[in-house]
Formats: structure tokens, sequence, C-alpha cells
């Protein structure tokens, strides 16, 4: 699974429970886009999760 290269937010794990209360093993995926930023002055292809792209963390390129 990709993994945001801003802030290393990735697949995180839980468990999901039913109405019966039978507990089963799931995962917490993360919003990662393959966006192209500017990475150094240079644009390049980069895995960020939506929230570093709305905080500003991450300068696209155009």
């Amino acid at each position: 699974m990709a993994k945001c290269e801003i802030c290393g937010k990735g697949v995180t794990f839980g468990i999901s429970v039913s109405h019966s209360h039978r507990r089963t093993n799931r995962t917490f995926k993360p919003n990662v886009q393959k966006v192209k930023a500017l990475v150094d002055g240079t644009p390049c292809r980069v895995n960020v999760c939506t929230r570093c792209l709305r905080s500003g963390k991450v300068q696209r390129a155009q």
C-alpha cells in the first residue's frame, strides 16, 4: 500500500465489530494521491496524503 512521503502516514489496523459482536480485523487506508510536486526545485511524482496537500506542506508543480 502507498505511504505519504511527507508525513509517513500509512495503513493502520483495527477491529471491525458486527451487530452480533463478532470481531474481525480490518484496515484503515489513508487517502494517498500520486501528484506532481516540486522537490528541491524539480518536479517529481510523489505519493502524498490529502491532509498534506490541503495544509500546504506540498507545492504542486504546473
